[in-house]
């Protein structure tokens, strides 16, 4: 069986939990309705899963949708793998955990569920790109997306006269009008928390350097010491502009900073206003995607896919499957999980969006987004812990320095999955 091959890709789950197992997939209960099972990673938005499940069983006679939203559900879901011990559909985010399932065959194709045709092709190509070999078929359907640029006060903004700005020079003249001329910083970065180098990051690498540098660098066609030279030197740039050492303040406090007026932007994803609003729930915010270039034409939103369904290969019911996806995907449902999360639609369609993302809403309607880079990122590499010893680094050769590293702890942390693609290229000559 493939529980074998799920515990090769998985061997840093050396533990096994105990969590009560399920009782198979496309089984039927008491009641004799093919019961459907679903687990899915987003434990915060448990309430809209909550609505859903209800909605959907009222609707239906002949299926029941149970859904399940554990904490640390990646977790859940590897140790259920290995047990092969499988739901029957799961919501995972756009990232390499599902890279890693891909490879390990656990998905269904679904090229022929009849809702594909209505995903935004922007996110169905972030889909592809997650692909560590190209694969015939599709296995996930996105469903919701996050935004990542810059959140700004746009009451702060409104009462100085400040512009938004849509290029690089623009961005830098703006933060510099605000040091010389308020009393507040213009960024807050908050880089205590290690991981919170990378929103900054990603949101400069999509308008700097290519999609498909990651895959790219494994088929030996480019180096990250050339395609991150300049996202690299920019980044450095921010500090400047920002609290006095940022390593000593969490994410918490750049919230809380920001949400109290002591900065007027924040480079940060839309995920961080909840946290903001919880400081203060009046605040008006906006965000702008980072403008990176010296043309606006140029830039790119850093969007990517936050919440996407597989349906398992082992599902023993395809069409009941095919059913719940479809209640999923309509627009009814789909604004439930909106309405709670805040969240960007992949489907195509007239949703409402929050007010907060005013600013990125024709980037997205005009389909000018790109994935986060670090959903290509393996977890045990700790590019975030080397952006940030990279940041506090005040020698001439830093940039140098780390982008060297970047290249070499690819290299150790990819080294099989290079040598697939080599022999895959091989292959395709």
């Amino acid at each position: 069986m493939r529980g074998k091959q799920i515990l090769a890709v998985f061997t840093a789950l050396t533990t096994a939990l105990s969590i009560g197992s399920l009782s198979g997939c496309g089984t039927e209960s008491s009641s004799g309705k093919t019961v459907i099972r679903m687990l899915q990673y987003k434990p915060e938005a448990v309430k809209a899963f909550e609505e859903m499940e209800a909605r959907f069983n009222a609707a239906h006679d002949d299926i029941e949708l149970k859904i399940e939203s554990p904490n640390e559900a990646m977790t859940v879901l590897k140790t259920r793998l290995i047990k092969e011990d499988y739901p029957d559909i799961v919501g995972i985010g756009g990232d390499i955990n599902y890279s890693n399932f891909l490879d390990a065959e656990l998905f269904m194709d679904i090229s022929d569920f009849d809702g594909i045709e209505s995903i935004k092709p922007a996110y169905m190509q972030i889909e592809k790109d997650l692909e560590f070999i190209p694969q015939d078929g599709i296995y996930a359907l996105p469903y919701v997306a996050n935004a990542a640029g810059i959140l700004y006060n746009r009451e702060m903004f409104r009462e100085n006269g400040w512009e938004i700005p849509t290029t690089w020079t623009e961005f830098n003249e703006l933060c510099q009008t605000i040091r010389q001329t308020s009393d507040v910083y213009p960024l807050y970065l908050g880089y205590k928390d290690t991981w919170t180098t990378l929103a900054p990051w990603n949101a400069l690498a999509v308008g700097l350097s290519d999609a498909s540098i990651c895959a790219q660098v494994n088929a030996g066609k480019t180096t990250f010491s050339e395609g991150y030279a300049e996202t690299a030197d920019k980044i450095k740039v921010l500090l400047d502009y920002a609290e006095p050492n940022p390593y000593a303040y969490s994410y918490n406090d750049a919230c809380t900073a920001f949400a109290r007026g002591e900065s007027a932007m924040y480079p940060i994803g839309s995920y961080a206003v909840p946290q903001i609003l919880s400081v203060n729930p009046d605040m008006d915010i906006d965000s702008f995607p980072f403008p990176a270039n010296e043309d606006e034409a140029d830039n790119v939103l850093n969007s990517g896919v936050d919440l996407q369904f597989s349906v398992m290969k082992e599902c023993k019911n395809k069409e009941a499957a095919y059913e719940v996806l479809r209640f999923l995907y309509e627009d009814e449902t789909i604004q439930i999980y909106l309405d709670d999360q805040s969240a960007v639609p992949c489907k195509k369609g007239n949703f409402t969006l929050p007010s907060m993302l005013d600013g990125m809403k024709t980037y997205i309607e005009a389909d000018r987004m790109s994935d986060f880079h670090d959903h290509h990122y393996p977890s045990e590499m700790s590019v975030d812990a080397m952006i940030q010893t990279y940041l506090m680094d005040t020698s001439d050769n830093a940039a140098g320095t780390f982008l060297a590293r970047f290249d070499s702890e690819w290299i150790r942390y990819n080294r099989d999955l290079i040598e697939k693609v080599r022999k895959y290229e091989e292959g395709q000559k």
